[in-house]
């Protein structure tokens, strides 16, 4: 059966705080680990009101330091924004404080706009160089060799599993090329994933770390007792988005009833196409939903996010899709 984890965008609600997010994010994750989600990612994404991870390193020390044995990782790092030597002793740093739970996800992106973007790393020309970024990095972690003069402590000879993250084919390209695991943002970023999978997949090439491809997809799941009840836990997702493409990011907002009856066409097709990926009612509807994107996709693992205002709610939701996993996998 598909494994099922987290991604935790830390998300900031309206009327709250990054210190309440932050907290509720730590509970989220222990709910997590005792309900047998595999591992728990958090996401870098600057200069955005309603999201707390920015700096996901320290928050991930966070959620490792007080969970015990999921895993805990970045969902991702967006590589082109930071030296790999930095990476590599973070992360290392990371693995030494919490040996075999750690994972490394690596993304092109900036994770902001344009203009944070050159604040975060001045030259916007380091885009290009990410698979190169990639291996320097991959190569910190290997064992030092007699002479190297640049070395990551901690991080050389730690074991960090790297992860490709993309929302197009040249994720997939490299993630099959350097036979890594590959990640894809399907929760937001939809319309090439089919063909992504076919690339990722027929042009993978085996190495030290993966022998055979391992896709995971990232799904967005609002459960509810009621599909009534799980539809309007969603709409604050929908209110995000239409913010964000509308150039108005702020946090996440209160669900709404009948959020997208008034909506103009125009953003109800946004919705339509960005957050095709998502799963939302009853347990259910539940079942049915995540069935079926499994047997489409062949997922070997499914990233769950959960955009919900209300934090009792979000941990009910994981709870709920727990529960059909777990019903799911006995049939199975």
């Amino acid at each position: 059966m598909t494994d099922l984890s987290v991604l935790d965008l830390s998300p900031i609600t309206q009327g709250s705080t990054a210190s309440q997010s932050l907290a509720n994010s730590l509970d989220l994750a222990r709910h997590a680990e005792r309900l047998g989600y595999k591992r728990y990612w958090l996401a870098e994404h600057h200069n955005m009101p309603g999201i707390a991870s920015a700096a996901t390193s320290v928050v991930i020390a966070h959620v490792a330091g007080g969970t015990r044995t999921i895993r805990v990782g970045a969902g991702g790092i967006m590589l082109p924004n930071h030296a790999p030597l930095v990476i590599a002793e973070q992360f290392g740093t990371l693995a030494a404080l919490f040996p075999g739970r750690i994972d490394l996800g690596l993304g092109r992106a900036p994770g902001t706009d344009m203009m944070t973007a050159r604040a975060l790393r001045r030259n916007l020309e380091s885009t290009d160089n990410f698979p190169q970024d990639v291996v320097e990095l991959m190569g910190y972690f290997q064992p030092a060799e007699e002479g190297q003069r640049i070395r990551a402590v901690p991080g050389e000879g730690q074991t960090v599993p790297v992860w490709i993250l993309g929302s197009s084919l040249y994720g997939a390209q490299l993630a099959a090329l350097l036979g890594l695991p590959y990640a894809f943002a399907s929760h937001f970023a939809p319309a090439e994933l089919d063909h992504a999978l076919e690339v990722y997949r027929t042009r993978f090439q085996p190495s030290a770390q993966l022998d055979k491809p391992y896709v995971m997809l990232g799904l967005n799941v609002s459960a509810a007792p009621t599909d009534a009840e799980a539809k309007l836990l969603f709409s604050s997702l929908q209110q995000a988005f239409v913010n964000l493409r509308s150039g108005r990011p702020g946090q996440l907002p209160p669900p709404v009833e009948d959020y997208d009856r008034d909506l103009d066409p125009m953003a109800k097709s946004m919705l339509a196409q960005a957050l095709s990926c998502a799963v939302v009612g009853s347990p259910e509807t539940v079942r049915q939903g995540i069935d079926a994107f499994i047997r489409r996709t062949g997922a070997d693992e499914l990233m769950v996010t959960a955009q919900i205002f209300d934090h009792a709610a979000r941990v009910r939701s994981y709870e709920i899709l727990a529960d059909v996993h777990k019903s799911m996998s006995k049939a199975a």
